[in-house]
């Protein structure tokens, strides 16, 4: 009697006779066998099933043909993080990203990756905010570029675009 619990076993790239890899297109047997409380498969060339044992009856049985695996996908590049862009943007210190560093910060403050420790105002009213990492205690010091409405969405495409993958 057969286990009723499922095993999956993938398609095998090799005949299990001869040991011969299968090639694109070819044709090839799957058997399976009950073996204890379970099925055993077992993937075979053409040439190995006409020359086969008619005295050990497969469960089940069917033709297929086989198809070679894709080769592997390369390594997606990995996904900046707001953090790691946000560490660079800092290290750049250019005026260009001022506005991303910007929204980054409180990216990650809605996070709680930062959080506030104080907002300062200069004496030429530029507002200065300065933030704490909650887990190392590095400080964060970024300018507020005092972004209007109509440029907030502008600043989070180019963000968005920069934390995508690929």
């Amino acid at each position: 009697m057969i286990n009723q619990e499922w095993s999956i076993q993938g398609r095998t790239n090799r005949c299990a006779v001869t040991g011969v890899e299968f090639q694109d297109g070819d044709y090839f047997y799957t058997l399976l066998f009950e073996e204890g409380v379970g099925l055993r498969r077992e993937d075979i060339s053409e040439a190995a099933w006409k020359e086969r044992n008619d005295n050990q009856q497969p469960y089940s049985f069917w033709r297929s043909k086989y198809e070679a695996p894709p080769p592997p996908a390369p390594e997606p590049l990995a996904k900046q993080t707001a953090e790691d862009l946000l560490r660079r943007y800092m290290q750049e210190n250019s005026a260009q990203h001022a506005a991303a560093r910007y929204l980054l910060a409180v990216m990650l403050e809605r996070k709680r990756i930062l959080k506030e420790v104080e907002a300062k105002q200069s004496a030429e009213g530029g507002l200065t905010r300065i933030y704490e990492h909650a887990k190392t205690g590095e400080v964060f010091v970024i300018p507020d570029p005092q972004l209007r409405l109509d440029q907030i969405e502008q600043v989070q495409a180019e963000v968005s675009s920069l934390l995508e993958p690929g």
